[in-house]
């Protein structure tokens, strides 16, 4: 079924199509065989990304899934080793089982409102060292900026702590960077101090960033090096990939400091839905372009937006996701405004 013609599309910000500039670059890129390290688009991308994380070495791939599924590989490296990440986190909920699938590996969540956690948290969710009963701690998994939580950014000295504690007790640190560039772009902190304490850590571009495709996982080169064989065995490699890579090079020329204009418009949606009887959110809790509300009946507020032509997502039977993006302009958010004000007002 294709999408209804002229809706305002709020599903997710992954339904951002390229602009005509993005289609210019990657019809004109210069490519070559990626398997064998010939296209200088992808190894541009690729040294870019890495520098802008903070790490030695990069590995284009063409999804965050594949990203986070190759690191949980890499760091779990025993059937019935264990990731410590939130209970709402990507991995959990939306990469099909993928942990136990590639890596044989469990996941033992934690439970926060905001998605946020602590590094008290990370120290009551190790096993016990040597303990043949449980699992054994392998791996702490932080999402920036947090999804299904609202898209709450961590602060600096909250992943600071948490990097410290975890490598304290041996764990190696991983960061899925869907977002990563909007909890940059809302705090003021660079990506590279988010990012470079993790062991690994990567950039989507299928997002905010507006590419149709692709992520560049980063870490040491000798963790590269070792990521491009579970690239391989899980079917990752690619050939002439240069035309993607063209796409999220544009993206990051061109389309990261307009994320601000996201998160406005998610405060805007924010401000109206606070008003409504029946939404429940608090609006200062938006920090960038998510916006989760609660509300009697998520699936019929769904189905009663779509007829006004506004597309959201129900994540559970009371709650409601809404997302900006670049394919939303503000009269799109102010149309969104008044259709949240027919259904649920």
């Amino acid at each position: 079924m294709l999408e209804p013609s002229g809706a305002v599309n709020l599903i997710s910000d992954t339904q951002t199509r390229p602009s005509e500039g993005m289609r210019q670059a990657m019809a004109s890129a210069v490519v070559g065989d990626e398997q064998k390290g010939w296209d200088p688009t992808v190894i541009e991308l690729e040294e870019r990304v890495a520098g802008l994380l903070g790490h030695e070495a990069g590995l284009f791939l063409p999804s965050g899934t594949m990203c986070n599924q190759i690191a949980i590989r890499l760091h779990c490296g025993r059937a019935g080793d264990e990731i410590i990440l939130d209970r709402m986190a990507h991995p959990i909920v939306a990469e099909a089982g993928g942990p136990a699938v590639h890596a044989g590996a469990m996941t033992n969540p934690i439970d926060t409102p905001s998605g946020v956690f602590t590094s008290k948290d990370v120290e009551r969710a190790l096993r016990p060292a040597g303990d043949r009963y449980t699992p054994r701690s392998r791996l702490v998994s932080v999402e920036q900026s947090t999804n299904l939580r609202g898209g709450r950014v961590w602060p600096l000295e909250t992943i600071d702590s948490v990097i410290k504690t975890a490598h304290m007790h041996g764990l190696a640190t991983h960061m899925d960077g869907a977002r990563l560039m909007n909890a940059s772009v809302a705090s003021g902190v660079s990506a590279r101090a988010f990012a470079a304490g993790f062991d690994t850590a990567w950039l989507d571009f299928s997002k905010g960033l507006g590419a149709p495709v692709g992520a560049v996982m980063a870490g040491s080169r000798s963790v590269i090096d070792e990521a491009w064989r579970f690239k391989q065995m899980m079917g990752g490699a690619l050939r002439q990939a240069g035309i993607l890579a063209a796409g999220c090079l544009y993206a990051l020329d061109h389309n990261v400091e307009r994320l601000a204009v996201d998160h406005e418009h998610a405060s805007v949606l924010a401000e109206a839905l606070a008003s409504l009887p029946n939404a429940e959110l608090d609006p200062g809790a938006v920090e960038t372009n998510i916006v989760v509300f609660e509300t009697s009946d998520a699936n019929w507020a769904v189905d009663e937006l779509g007829k006004h032509g506004v597309l959201v997502g129900a994540l559970s039977p009371h709650v409601v996701r809404a997302v900006t993006h670049l394919d939303v302009d503000r009269a799109g958010i102010d149309r969104a405004v008044a259709a949240f004000g027919q259904v649920l007002g």
